[in-house]
């Protein structure tokens, strides 16, 4: 018998979870549907939804360039991690969802690298939350997605060189490589060249 249940719909990403008899909770996570034995869960997992799908579904979009894939990578990661929400909850669930949307994203284009040498940072944006921001957020989207994936796993996620190189099954110097390759293009693209960019040393 169905005690309670409750919608999120944000217009990203969709959850239900509905209480199934005493004991179990039913989520679904637009179609994927998931019961798990737990009493509480379903009212933090809706919370958790409700207030961080947008910001998941900015990452898997920086990495796909495709809002339907991006959906179906916030869609699978928050399903996963419904199965494990009575351990990770009582935590900061974020990282742990954030992973599986990175792990779920690499396996697509595991096994696609090649590669160079490193620099440790992004251009300088000076307004990182106003329109420079969103110009890096375009850059970043225009770069092929092997360095894309490095750029946004490297220093969104501030992922290390050896953790991304574990989830894109490749080494350490691939991904210093193809950091350093993402990097040179970004300086480059005209959309983050500033005034002092063009004047002559």
């Amino acid at each position: 018998m169905v005690e309670q249940g409750v919608s999120i719909d944000d217009g990203v990403t969709t959850a239900r979870a509905t209480r199934v008899g005493s004991g179990s909770a039913r989520v679904t996570v637009t179609g994927v549907t998931a019961v798990h034995e737990d009493h509480e869960g379903a009212d933090t997992f809706d919370a958790f939804v409700a207030a961080r799908s947008r910001a998941l579904l900015r990452t898997a979009y920086l990495l796909t360039r495709d809002h339907a894939l991006a959906e179906d990578l916030v869609q699978t990661a928050l399903a996963k991690a419904w199965f494990h929400w009575s351990r990770i909850r009582e935590d900061n669930p974020e990282p742990y969802v954030r992973r599986i949307l990175v792990t779920t994203y690499a396996s697509w284009w595991r096994r696609r690298w090649n590669g160079e040498i490193p620099t440790e940072e992004l251009p300088e944006s000076p307004t990182p939350n106003g329109e420079d921001g969103l110009d890096l957020w375009d850059a970043i989207g225009r770069l092929p997605r092997r360095q894309r994936a490095v750029v946004v796993l490297r220093f969104y996620e501030d992922l290390s060189e050896p953790e991304t190189a574990r989830l894109m099954g490749s080494s350490v110097g691939t991904v210093k490589s193809q950091t350093a390759k993402a990097l040179a293009k970004l300086r480059l693209d005209p959309s983050l060249v500033t005034p002092a960019d063009l004047e002559t040393p």
